[in-house]
């Protein structure tokens, strides 16, 4: 069962999404915080494997949170939960060492499914932040050389993540198995120097 901790200075939002966790039979919230400073403090002891982070906290913001909580906790996992669609704080909190970004209004069912593919070794973004991110990153310069070694296949594989397809949604559009398709995220991740698929979508821009 997964450790899962929620940073939400808002009680009501931060007594959802707890509830939210604790329905499901694979994860266990562990601790919830109502600022970064608390969070600091608190989650290091917890130890939790995901962290569920609203963006827009009192004095520290989550962004810095993330940055801040990773150099603790190396190896907890973080999502961005937010009313914020602006692709400068996507980018942020991506770029921090975020590994999803979800909007507040996602459905329980959208808020545990990302958590499931965040510990798979996913990322978590819905569609519409997906596609936000697609157009920003259009705009900024790109790891050519490091995208250039990749295969037609990753490729093809990498520019479905880009677009918000789950590691099932991509066997299913290519018509291969789930260990294929983790297979080439492997090779992608090693070609691109990067560690998650938000990383590797981050470094590759789409064919205009």
């Amino acid at each position: 069962m997964t450790k899962v901790a929620i940073v939400e200075d808002n009680k009501t939002t931060r007594e959802g999404l707890e509830t939210i966790v604790n329905l499901s039979a694979d994860f266990r919230c562990v601790g919830t915080c109502a600022t970064a400073e608390e969070a600091l403090k608190v989650l290091p002891k917890l130890e939790p494997e995901l962290v569920l982070m609203d963006i827009q906290l009192p004095n520290m913001s989550g962004v810095d949170c993330v940055a801040r909580l990773k150099e603790l906790l190396p190896g907890v996992k973080a999502i961005m939960v937010t009313v914020y669609e602006d692709p400068d704080r996507i980018f942020r909190a991506l770029r921090a060492g975020a590994s999803g970004y979800l909007l507040k209004r996602s459905t329980p069912e959208e808020v545990l499914h990302a958590m499931s593919e965040v510990q798979l070794g996913g990322g978590a973004m819905s569609g519409e932040i997906a596609r936000k991110v697609i157009g920003y990153f259009r705009e900024q310069t790109t790891a050519s050389t490091e995208v250039d070694e990749l295969t037609p296949r990753e490729r093809e594989v990498l520019e479905l993540v880009v677009h918000g397809l789950s590691n099932k949604e991509i066997c299913e559009r290519l018509s291969v198995t789930v260990a294929a398709v983790r297979f080439h995220l492997k090779h992608i991740y090693q070609k691109l120097h990067v560690h998650s698929r938000t990383e590797a979508a981050l470094k590759f821009r789409p064919a205009k």
